[in-house]
């Protein structure tokens, strides 16, 4: 496989990620004087802290983590925390997701998304919700990982650092299964995999940056990432894959969209029918 041209920077990295698309964009301009917080960001290891225990389970969740729930069952006009928290734990699940394979694919880097540097704003949806406000500085690196190391990488840097803590968090306020959310986390993976292999293999559009031979070892990469990555627990037990010509992911779990008002079924739902119709 060739190797990937190598980025000026970090920053030059994420702008290359994000013509992806939205979930693959991250802000990347330096603050204020006042910082992030000034503008209602808070840092992503705040919103895994869990708070003292509660007789209520959401007062026990970190304010931002209560924020972001209320926030979502409000747009969605539903009263069940339980589907605020899943659609919130999956949205967030595949922001980071997309951050991480986008990279780890076009690049062969594995971005450095430390819960400390990388900000997240509870009102806001992509690409503004994320905020990386010192992308360059280090330890981000610029130079691609081994292929054989690349996979166990981007689990690192997305499970054991953001969904493995915001799992416990998320369980504990409000009530879902843990294998609930773990179908989330695979559902939002193989989601921002399909978005990715389809602006692969998309026609070329005038500065996107990246070259016919660049596209090819692109592919490469996040098809082994895809293999790689759902071969290890927890994402192997989320759903299986059907064999073709693009693979398609089908969730051993539901993340209850169809309890939304107007909602339904997502395409990869374990469920044959909205229960009850």
């Amino acid at each position: 496989m060739p190797e990937p041209a190598r980025p000026a920077s970090p920053t030059q990295a994420l702008h290359t990620v994000a013509r992806i698309g939205p979930f693959f964009a991250v802000r990347t301009d330096p603050p204020g004087p006042a910082g992030p917080r000034a503008e209602g960001y808070v840092p992503l290891a705040e919103v895994y802290a869990a708070g003292p225990p509660a007789a209520d389970r959401l007062e026990a969740a970190p304010p931002a983590l209560r924020h972001r729930y209320t926030t979502v069952a409000r747009r969605l006009g539903t009263d069940e925390l339980r589907v605020a928290a899943s659609l919130s734990f999956q949205g967030l699940a595949g922001r980071l997701w997309s951050l991480a394979v986008g990279r780890a694919a076009l690049t062969g880097q594995a971005p450095d998304l430390e819960p400390r540097r990388l900000w997240w704003h509870p009102e806001h949806g992509a690409p503004r919700e994320l905020w990386l406000p010192d992308a360059d500085a280090p330890p981000d690196p610029v130079d691609p990982v081994p292929a054989a190391d690349l996979a166990e990488r981007v689990r690192a840097e997305v499970i054991d650092q953001h969904l493995a803590p915001l799992h416990r968090v998320a369980a504990a306020a409000s009530g879902l299964s843990g294998a609930l959310l773990w179908g989330n986390a695979g559902s939002a993976l193989a989601g921002a995999l399909g978005v990715l292999h389809g602006w692969l293999h998309a026609p070329a559009q005038p500065g996107d940056g990246i070259t016919t031979e660049d596209r090819e070892a692109a592919t490469v990469r996040a098809r082994t990432l895809a293999r790689d990555l759902f071969a290890t627990e927890p994402l192997r037990s989320t759903g299986h894959w059907s064999p073709g010509p693009r693979p398609t992911f089908r969730r051993g779990t539901c993340c209850l969209y169809y309890r939304v008002p107007g909602g339904g079924l997502c395409g990869d739902c374990v469920l044959p029918r909205v229960p009850g119709r």
